[in-house]
């Protein structure tokens, strides 16, 4: 029987399966964080029970916590308590646990690949929706619920349906200033936000394999905001070179055992998906979102699409321009911003802070703008430092804030105030998904760049 890539790797992990009913499913890497644990850990506390595979276990704090004065006291009594919680609990359970100073702090779906935590062929998952970061590396990745979080820690299995499958097909040849951000945004707006829904997506074609694996990061990162479960990229050598060596991965005769199993991981020819959509590389420019949703997007150069009454979405349109202070057919380029983001799960990796200081390079941020950068771990503050990427953004009168989730969602002290317009390198663009009244507006890092000197939207490609 012809397998995808999915189905070899759900099918390996079923330790039964129930009949009419969900499959258990064995999970191989547990991330948690100081957000969704707490009330899991109490489950267990109540019924007396230990995390089964504390090594399968990782924890991090990242959701709560602040991105300047790390060293002191965290002033939200709420972030406080979880982060408090979090330490405790994975100090009684035996977890590692990376907190506020650890030099492997930082955002969970950062810090897993860059340890060799997140391998090909593993099922991972966590409490939080961008798990599916995971998948570049050819993993089935997925984000869970609290009580989900419970059962894992507690029998290191999940109870789920097998999803369908998808296959996104993308080929040709990426424009200057395209980057897998835009490719991502690009997809979602074409798709819908549940374009996908119920679905597993498997990315194909030559412009997935020639990406970076930060790239893919990006591109499964945002599996989730066109509905699906999650993403994944079958892995290749550029997979295994980027893992070989991490402190969590494989060494010596496990290592040769893991690539043995490692190069099967691919879709078999023939193997049949639920779902195969097709897309032209070349048709894809640098992207931008204009509404309430990450599938309102469009190519920065074009103007904001027409409502359509008669797909029952007018509505909401309009709810959603109303909310931006935006209209029908106005263009982008040009209007007016008040913060930059630049960082979270999404864009907080190395490769972005490369490609935004390219463009800063020389430049100066402009004064009506406030810009927030902040590195995905302590791993790439150091690799910002030590590639001189640092000295280019204080030149250019940007400042760097530590590693942290920061400005992706309101939970923090990093947070837009109403009415301000951001250009965010997250994933989401919900109303008040930055902090209430905010307005968001969702972008690759090269034109996140571009509007920090500007201080209003531009096209990068004048900047390259």
């Amino acid at each position: 029987m012809k397998k995808t890539l999915f189905d070899k790797v759900w099918d390996s992990h079923v330790v039964r399966s129930l009949k009419n009913g969900p499959d258990v499913l064995f999970i191989d890497r547990h991330m948690v964080h100081e957000v969704t644990s707490p009330v899991a850990f109490l489950g267990l506390k109540k019924r007396n029970i230990k995390v089964l595979f504390p090594e399968r276990t990782f924890a991090t704090a990242d959701h709560n916590t602040p991105t300047i004065d790390q060293h002191l006291p965290v002033k939200d009594k709420l972030s406080h308590n979880q982060l408090q919680a979090l330490e405790k609990n994975s100090k009684d359970h035996q977890i590692p646990f990376w907190g506020l100073g650890h030099e492997k702090n930082g955002i969970v779906h950062v810090i897993g690949p860059e340890y060799g935590i997140t391998l090909p062929g593993a099922t991972i998952v966590c409490g939080d929706s961008h798990t599916s970061t995971h998948g570049a590396f050819g993993s089935i990745a997925f984000g869970i619920g609290t009580s989900e979080v419970e059962m894992v820690l507690s029998t290191q299995c999940i109870m789920q349906t097998k999803p369908k499958k998808m296959r996104i097909n993308i080929n040709g040849s990426l424009s200057i200033g395209v980057t897998p951000k835009d490719v991502a945004l690009y997809i979602i707006s074409k798709m819908t936000t549940s374009g996908a829904t119920g679905h597993f997506v498997e990315y194909s074609g030559n412009i997935f394999t020639q990406m970076s694996m930060e790239g893919r990061m990006t591109v499964c990162n945002l599996s989730i905001e066109m509905g699906a479960r999650g993403g994944m990229i079958a892995p290749d050598e550029k997979t295994f070179n980027y893992i070989k060596g991490r402190e969590f991965a494989p060494k010596g005769k496990n290592w040769v055992d893991a690539m043995k199993f490692w190069k099967t991981l691919s879709t078999d020819k023939g193997a049949e998906f639920d779902k195969e959509f097709y897309f032209d590389g070349s048709e894809i420019e640098p992207m931008i979102t204009y509404g309430t949703n990450p599938g309102m997007g469009m190519g920065i150069s074009g103007g904001i699409p027409l409502c359509n009454d008669s797909n029952g979405g007018g509505e909401s349109f309009r709810k959603s321009l109303n909310y931006m202070k935006y209209s029908e057919g106005d263009h982008m380029i040009g209007k007016k911003i008040d913060y930059v983001f630049l960082g979270s799960c999404t864009n907080g990796r190395i490769e972005d802070f490369r490609a935004f200081s390219k463009i800063v390079k020389g430049r100066k941020k402009s004064d009506n703008v406030t810009a927030w950068l902040v590195p995905g771990s302590h791993k790439v503050e150091k690799a910002i430092k030590d590639e001189g990427i640092l000295e280019i953004l204080n030149d250019a009168g940007f400042e760097l804030r530590e590693p942290g989730c920061s400005a992706c969602l309101a939970m923090n002290d990093d947070k837009i105030p109403p009415g301000k317009y951001a250009v965010s390198t997250s994933n989401r663009n919900f109303e008040g998904r930055q902090g209430p009244g905010s307005r968001t507006i969702l972008a690759s890092p090269l034109v996140a760049a571009a509007a920090a000197v500007t201080g209003k939207i531009s096209d990068p490609r004048k900047f390259l």
